[in-house]
């Protein structure tokens, strides 16, 4: 039997219960006599029913069917049915009544699951209260429930956008989960854990609506990527003394902060679109930077490579483009921090080469050379000051970037590998055109030669292993020149590096490996020398620039400050340039260049050392020994042999195996024997019994001069011709005119040409035929063009004197009985050229 009474007037939200013996019932006073629960709104009925009489009871799920079952079929009730559950959970979580509260958030989770009408975003919003209320609590228990309870919403497709919502004070509070330090460490693991769960909820939930990118600006980022990093960075026992960069994974990553915080970061960094990774890239070097995490650089670096392999591939040039702006801030701060930014480059630069990273090659480049002579420059204040720690560790940050650039350049494709080896090679100091002075107006000489060999190091390291089609794509003339003017400086070391980068571009079939510096190798097939027929472009290219190259190999041995390194790579480039370039006419200029550079020793015009002899006519013995046996001319290998065998038993130091070890040279070499030597007669008699044109061979081998030697050479028109002009008196009178001889052909004749004698012209006709019908092309053509322009300059001089200015309407002055005189001529009298006539 049901008892009815009346209650005094209370607040609206209290409520009264009444034990009736069999049953309880919770009624909502309205101040009124009579109110019962059977006149209470039916949601409110149902809400109510789900809650048992003891929580430990858990959910009354018969009652709960019956309130989804209402919620999905009036759907206009769900956002009064949310408004309800959020003030009973209000209420309970107020007075610590936790189980009602888990009760509320199983019967919200259960809704969510349920219902998907439009009305869902009313719901929503009072769902998304409850969870603020319960983040907000500070009891770990209800913040890992109100975590769990936004993964669960986060996970579910809505079918209506939201215009309004916000998730601002989320993204503050998981961050601050993040960073739990509670005094319990399995409390503190969970709330972590459940941060960073949330976190992941809400990146999913934002990244795929368009309404919420707001997620993405710097204010929520820089909450974000910090929490995570710094749950990266953490083991499974912050307080231990093992290193705190390192990373823990363990089998479940759900237990592990670390290892969920990476799936977190990762799952990010893989939603990111293009406007919004600059975003997303920056808090990370900021937080590098506020822990100090670039030295060691170990997190750091783990940390850019799960972002390169996360991120879409054609967003690379984005990190990239952010690191650089991050060296060129810190260009300032000490070596070890700038070196561990460099080798996060380094690994970054090395990942985006195998896919796309944009326009930023040249800039990745340019930044780096910029940061090498940067660190030289500091290098070398540091000397002066004494401070020779600092002084090795900007060594280590210039090896940095030299490892940078080689690798960076290495992983590039040969179109780009070219543009990088033309760029770098426009950056090192060489000498100017006008003066011959290097550039040291910056770093002082020494600072310009250390520039020169970390730039030409850099070089070396992205010229290794690349392989042109031709070699005059590896060889182009606008690098080939600045590159062989380097080769020529008085400094072995530089003159070391240019050879070997002379010797990554030859070798295309990577035969250096099997040479093995300089020696006289007994069997040369035994090598396995892999080579093919020279083509068309290598023969055209050694037609134009052959003769460079052997120039200035030439010019490298008359070095007095040669070491043994630079004769064997001297030689080694004599022997790349065989294997790579020979053909029958390569291989006569390369034996007059051998036999020249072995009279170059013999008769020692330059005055070199004794072991620079030596040296010289070793190399000469090991080469042709290499060569003979390449061409297989039998004559040819017999004379050579039998040079090599007088010289061990008479004359050891001319060979490369004793040289290496500078004692036991004689004193002079000036009475050496002719059979130490290679013969040039019996040379051409062995080829020329193989069918080689030996013309050529007789011509002694003279290096071919520049266009800066034959301007430096020419002389001047007046140290060959006198060109008088004179005034004569011709008037008895005193009257004196102004007279100048008179150019006819015979002047012009006598001013080329002043000893026309015809037993001298005969002998230079003939010396000229002779020339031409011997000498190699490319002298012929550097003669004429040398005496072409001397002709033309000697025709300029004259008619600068002889053609005077046109008549003027201003008058012209004259000279006439010692008084100047002026005449004007009308213009309509002058004499006009047809062209300016119109």
């Amino acid at each position: 039997m049901r008892r009815y009474i009346q209650v005094p007037r209370a607040e609206p939200e209290q409520v009264y219960r009444f034990n009736t013996g069999w049953e309880s019932r919770s009624l909502l006073s309205c101040g009124v006599c009579g109110c019962c629960g059977a006149f209470r709104p039916r949601y409110k009925r149902l809400v109510d029913n789900i809650f048992p009489e003891d929580p430990k009871d858990g959910l009354v799920k018969a009652d709960m069917e019956k309130l989804t079952f209402y919620a999905v079929s009036a759907p206009d009730k769900l956002d009064r049915i949310g408004k309800y559950l959020a003030e009973r959970l209000s209420r309970d979580v107020v007075r610590h009544r936790y189980g009602y509260v888990f009760i509320a958030m199983e019967a919200l989770d259960q809704l969510l699951m349920a219902c998907h009408s439009q009305s869902i975003n009313l719901f929503v919003e009072s769902f998304l209260q409850m969870v603020a209320k319960l983040l907000e609590s500070g009891e770990p228990e209800l913040q890992i429930l109100g975590s769990n309870s936004f993964v669960k919403f986060a996970n579910i497709e809505e079918d209506t956008a939201s215009y309004h919502r916000r998730y601002d004070f989320f993204v503050s509070q998981f961050s601050a989960m993040c960073h739990s330090y509670i005094d319990d460490l399995e409390s503190r693991t969970k709330i972590r854990i459940a941060g960073i769960k949330g976190i992941q909820g809400v990146v999913r939930k934002t990244v795929n609506d368009e309404l919420q990118t707001i997620i993405w600006e710097p204010q929520h980022m820089d909450k974000i990527v910090p929490s995570l990093l710094f749950n990266m960075q953490q083991t499974e026992d912050p307080d231990s003394e093992s290193n705190p960069h390192s990373v823990s994974r363990s089998a479940d990553k759900d237990e592990d902060p670390a290892a969920l915080a990476e799936s977190c970061f990762r799952e990010l960094l893989g939603r990111a679109a293009y406007g919004n990774m600059n975003n997303a890239i920056r808090p990370v070097l900021v937080h590098l930077d506020n822990h100090q995490l670039w030295d060691p650089n170990a997190f750091a670096v783990s940390c850019f490579k799960i972002t390169m392999y996360s991120i879409q591939a054609q967003h690379s040039h984005h990190v990239i483009q952010q690191i650089l702006r991050h060296l060129d801030t810190h260009n300032k701060d000490s070596p070890r921090v700038r070196a561990g930014i460099v080798q996060v480059l380094l690994e970054t630069v090395t990942i985006a080469a195998k896919g796309s990273i944009g326009p930023t090659v040249l800039e990745v480049f340019n930044t780096l050379l910029k940061h090498l002579r940067l660190s030289v420059d500091f290098e070398l204040s540091n000397e002066r000051v004494g401070a020779l720690s600092t002084s090795n560790d900007e060594k280590v940050v210039q090896d940095t970037i030299i490892q940078t650039i080689g690798f960076f350049g290495s992983s590039l494709p040969d179109y780009q590998r070219s543009e990088i080896i033309m760029f770098i090679m426009g950056k090192v100091p060489t000498f100017d055109a006008g003066s011959h002075a290097l550039d040291s107006s910056h770093s002082g000489e020494r600072g310009t030669r250390t520039i020169q060999i970390m730039l030409l190091r850099s070089l070396l390291m992205v010229t290794s292993g690349y392989k042109a089609k031709s070699i005059a794509a590896a060889l182009p003339s606008p690098f080939l020149e600045p590159i062989l003017s380097v080769s020529l400086m008085e400094d072995s070391e530089l003159r070391h590096l240019v050879l070997h980068i002379l010797h990554s571009l030859i070798d295309r079939h990577e035969n250096k490996a099997k040479l093995k510096g300089m020696r006289i190798i007994p069997d040369v097939s035994a090598l396995k020398i892999k080579r093919d027929k020279s083509s068309k472009q290598d023969i055209s290219f050694m037609k134009k620039q052959g003769q460079q190259l052997y120039r200035y190999i030439y010019m490298g041995c008359k070095e007095d400050d040669n070491e043994q390194k630079n004769f064997e790579s001297l030689f080694i480039a004599l022997l790349l340039i065989t294997i790579e370039l020979a053909n029958d006419e390569v291989i006569i200029d390369l034996i007059r260049l051998a036999l020249g550079i072995q009279d170059l020793a013999v008769s020692n015009e330059d005055n070199l050392p004794i072991y620079n002899r030596c040296a010289i006519l070793a190399l000469v013995a090991a080469y042709l020994n290499f060569l003979s046996q390449m061409i297989a001319v039998p004559a040819f290998c017999q004379h050579v042999n039998k040079v090599i065998e007088v010289r061990s038993k008479e004359a050891p130091y001319l060979l490369p195996e004793y040289i290496r070890e500078k004692y036991g040279l004689p004193k002079t070499l000036e009475t050496q024997d002719k059979s130490h030597l290679f013969l040039q007669n019996k040379i051409a008699d062995a080829l020329a019994g193989s069918g080689y044109n030996v013309d050529r061979l007789s011509v002694p081998y003279v290096p071919q001069p520049t266009d800066e030697d034959r301007i430096s050479r020419r002389k001047s028109v007046v140290d060959t011709v006198s060109i008088q002009v004179d005034l004569l008196g011709v008037s008895v009178q005193q009257d004196k005119t102004k007279m100048v001889e008179e150019i006819t052909f015979e002047t012009l004749k006598k001013a080329i040409d002043s000893q026309n004698l015809e037993e001298q012209e005969r002998e230079k006709r003939r010396q000229v035929i002779e020339k031409f019908q011997k000498a190699p092309f490319e002298e012929i053509a550097a003669q004429c063009e040398s005496k072409s322009n001397l002709l033309h300059d000697k025709l300029a001089e004259i008619f600068e004197l002889t053609i005077r200015p046109p008549p003027s309407p201003s008058g012209s002055m004259s000279v006439a009985a010692g008084h100047v005189q002026y005449h004007s001529i009308p213009v309509y009298e002058m004499k006009f050229p047809d062209l300016c006539v119109y």
